[in-house]
């Protein structure tokens, strides 16, 4: 028997029909379609794509016609390079538009040093923050999660391959140094299995601080021929290293049941960077709806 958990929501990123990293990926796939086929999939909301419009007036209006909510949006932040002065302003801006469409979450990474939009091998050359930049980046993220929640959302700190930010050391020296309530993290199910070769270490030890979670999961012969070949970030998903749930090696039943034991409220995005052409997005939606019904049944 299925059982609904009223206090978790289920969403979907707009990567899987378009990828802001690489434009032309899906350039025909528009906000309508992606928040439509959403809506026919089942899920309840999704997150902002770069291709969504910035009025929230048009935004609401689309949202409202296909009953569905958006539940965040990615931020790349430089704290650590351009400094927190000149990162408030921008940040702040996005926080007023996400509070008009009635948001849950800024999705926040800190890109300073990243490599995840380059050519580099995000297997090996990911980068490192010496202790000044740490302390930086810990106080203003703090900073910023105090103008997040004044605009009644949640900042959700996104560990990333690619990024200073990977490891569940990395992750646990971040939420060493920044204050619970202002700064949540984003549970990424595939990032730390990439990163780590373990997804539920950084779930159990951080479980009371996760504000959001992503559903992606990983094709492992796939992350092996990556790694082989030395491919980076944008090439790895290229090569078909992601996918939804229910469609790699990711155990979501126990993750779920995790979740749901620690009495976890908030969204649960399906995410998975592939190419549209070849994973029908749409199909692809139904799919891992469709696998996340079967985790709903009692244990």
């Amino acid at each position: 028997m299925a059982v609904e958990v009223k206090n978790i929501k289920f969403g979907i990123a707009p990567i899987g029909w378009r990828n802001d990293d690489i434009p032309e990926i899906g350039k025909n796939n528009t906000y309508k379609q992606i928040m439509s086929e959403a809506a026919l999939a089942g899920y309840e909301g999704t997150e902002v794509g770069g291709c969504y419009p910035t009025n929230p007036d048009i935004l609401n209006k689309e949202l409202s016609l296909r009953n569905q909510k958006i539940i965040s949006q990615w931020y790349s932040g430089y704290i650590i390079k351009d400094g927190i002065e000149k990162v408030k302003e921008d940040f702040e801006k996005l926080c007023i538009k996400l509070n008009k469409v009635h948001a849950d979450a800024v999705v926040y990474s800190e890109q300073t040093y990243s490599i995840q939009g380059t050519d580099k091998n995000v297997y090996i050359e990911k980068p490192y923050f010496n202790d000044e930049e740490w302390d930086q980046l810990a106080e203003g993220v703090n900073t910023l999660g105090e103008i997040a929640n004044s605009y009644n959302l949640k900042l959700a700190f996104h560990h990333h391959l690619g990024t200073g930010v990977q490891t569940l050391e990395e992750v646990d020296r971040l939420m060493e140094n920044t204050n619970p309530s202002k700064v949540y993290l984003v549970y990424d199910t595939a990032n730390i299995l990439v990163s780590d070769n373990d997804y539920m270490t950084l779930l159990e030890k951080h479980i009371d601080r996760v504000g959001h979670v992503h559903f992606k999961d990983v094709r492992t012969k796939k992350v092996q021929e990556a790694k082989d070949k030395g491919l980076s970030f944008l090439d790895s998903f290229l090569h078909g290293v992601f996918t939804v749930p229910g469609d790699g090696a990711i155990n979501f039943k126990e993750v779920y049941n995790l979740l749901i034991d620690k009495e976890y409220e908030g969204w649960i995005v399906v995410e998975a960077e592939q190419d549209p052409e070849l994973a029908n997005p749409l199909e692809y939606a139904i799919k891992a709806k469709n696998y996340i019904e079967t985790l709903k049944v009692l244990k």
